[in-house]
């Protein structure tokens, strides 16, 4: 049997595949560090144009890092807040501007504005003691112009040279050893058009970097993983290299770029499906494989159906969940909005998304 890969970083490790829930603001929604453990969850990614702004730099530093902010002690990636600036500014211009030096923006109930700048995203990063800091980028959406997406590439390959300048600088700075760095990563833009994927990729390769990230957002306009782009990304970065897909948990998605042959996958998804009353469930046994897309299914927890059902929510879930709990009393605690729903929920499908990569792993045996 072939060994699990690992990515090693610091004194820590991540076996691969790896899904990492979305802790924005430093949590993961009505769950804690303890439940996070529970349910095998290896790390978390956190954002830091959100921490910026709430709690605010200065609170995080006053605790030597997120790790102690947040009691956290297994990896944390922070993501340097590209995407937040293509959902938030490209919906209004009254939310920011981009520009070549950086994020221009307000933070909320702030009356001026602020620039979050390549350097000054690798500096927060790595004075919040993050494990792996990644390169601040222009996020485009797969739709844009070409004039659009050039300008992205562009500007990204700019701004990854300006973040690993600085994030030399900052080692040097604070005299960090090889063994204690953490691993910075580059992302890689240029929405559907084939040459600028390249183009980006290849700068991001002579620029140098532990791993690579999928840029842009992953989705066509129906919802539909852009197989071919995603996975044209992936073949332009030598295998040696990790590469995380940034964004992409839907569980159907997650494997079809595993395959494709991607490592790491961060998502809100599967923790707001829980807090909605969508939770997943596996339909085949562990022993057998993940094929076509019938080996999940949907628990819809408003169905009166469970409202006298008895069962767990998984016969093949080990959770702490399915095994004391059954769907009835889910949906009562659904059905009359107990904050104790949202955490068992989050806790189930967050198991689910940790089993579906340790059976993946096993499927590579």
């Amino acid at each position: 049997m072939q060994s699990t890969p690992t990515l090693h970083i610091r004194d820590k490790h991540l076996l691969l595949p790896a899904f990492l829930p979305d802790a924005t603001l430093g949590y993961v929604r009505a769950v804690d560090s303890r439940d996070l453990e529970n349910v095998n969850i290896q790390g978390l990614v956190m954002n830091t144009f959100h921490l910026m702004q709430k709690p605010g730099s200065s609170t995080i530093q006053s605790f030597n890092g997120l790790h102690h902010f947040a009691d956290w002690h297994k990896v944390i990636i922070t993501d340097s807040g590209g995407f937040q600036a293509y959902s938030l500014i490209h919906q209004s211009d009254q939310f920011g501007t981009l520009t070549d030096r950086g994020i221009l923006f307000r933070p909320e109930g702030k009356g001026r504005k602020f620039l979050l700048s390549p350097e000054k995203s690798i500096q927060l990063q790595i004075s919040y003691g993050s494990d792996v800091v990644i390169c601040l980028d222009d996020c485009t959406h797969v739709d844009a112009s070409r004039d659009d997406q050039e300008l992205s590439v562009t500007r990204t390959l700019d701004w990854a040279k300006r973040c690993k300048q600085e994030y030399i600088h900052q080692l040097d700075q604070r005299q960090v050893e090889e063994p204690n760095r953490p691993l910075i990563m580059g992302v890689i833009q240029g929405g559907g058009f084939t040459d600028l994927r390249r183009k980006c990729a290849e700068g991001l390769l002579e620029i140098g970097f532990d791993g690579f990230g999928y840029g842009g957002w992953p989705l066509d306009g129906q919802g539909n993983l852009l197989t071919e782009i995603v996975a044209l990304t992936r073949e332009l970065v030598p295998l040696e290299y990790p590469m995380h897909a940034l964004g992409i948990g839907h569980p159907l998605n997650l494997v079809k770029t595993y395959r494709i042959g991607y490592d790491l996958f961060d998502c809100a998804l599967p923790t707001r499906d829980a807090r909605h009353g969508r939770l997943l469930r596996f339909t085949v046994p562990p022993d057998l494989p993940l094929e076509g897309e019938n080996w999940m299914a949907y628990v819809y927890m408003q169905d009166k159906k469970y409202i006298k059902n008895d069962q767990a929510i998984s016969e093949y879930c080990d959770c702490p969940v399915c095994e004391h709990y059954s769907l009835g009393y889910l949906h009562h605690l659904f059905k009359t909005g107990d904050w104790l729903y949202q955490r068992l929920a989050t806790l189930h499908n967050l198991r689910f998304m940790t089993q579906l990569t340790e059976r993946l792993r096993q499927d590579r045996g």
